[in-house]
């Protein structure tokens, strides 16, 4: 395809990872054995406009976090699957369960555990700082690293080619 942009226009659901995309993949250990994750404000707004336009949005994460599963809830963000060691297999049920077409189907991880899920769907993208061998399948690599706004980059791409960006209430008009 010569033009990145038209893999972008037929998305209608998104599914992201956790750690590595939405957050830097850094894990800030707390005493009593707390984790600690920081998320871009920028990614969540994506998000929470995704969920309010109607695009369908999911989580597929290895990691296990109630605040994260509490943050992406609070976005609207209800389809969140933690503790998963076979994203293909969630990734596959998840599929079948909303009977999703592949090609409208966007997949942004960051490492090894994404890559076979990455490969079913339409559009494979990465952050800037994905593993190599990630970047190696992705069909977009964002200019913007995990957890510094790489998931409002793909999905502001996609709602500004479906003209559903700038449709929020709080958006002054002109």
């Amino acid at each position: 395809m010569s033009n990145i942009l038209e893999k972008f226009g037929p998305i209608r659901t998104f599914i992201f990872d956790v750690d590595g995309v939405l957050t830097d993949g850094t894990v800030l250990l707390l005493p009593g054995g707390e984790q600690s994750r920081k998320m871009s404000i920028r990614d969540g707004y994506a998000l929470q406009l995704a969920v309010k336009q109607g695009y369908r949005v999911a989580i597929i994460s290895g990691g296990r976090s109630e605040s994260v599963v509490q943050r992406l809830n609070g976005l609207g963000v209800k389809d969140v699957f933690t503790g998963i060691s076979n994203k293909v297999d969630k990734l596959e049920d998840y599929a079948l369960e909303h009977d999703l077409i592949w090609e409208q189907v966007l997949f942004m991880g960051d490492d090894i555990p994404d890559y076979r899920a990455m490969q079913l769907c339409g559009l494979a993208a990465c952050p800037a700082d994905a593993a190599p061998e990630i970047k190696s399948i992705s069909q977009y690599i964002s200019p913007v690293a995990g957890g510094a706004g790489c998931v409002r980059d793909v999905i502001e791409k996609v709602l500004k080619l479906n003209g559903h960006w700038l449709l929020d209430d709080s958006v002054p008009s002109k």
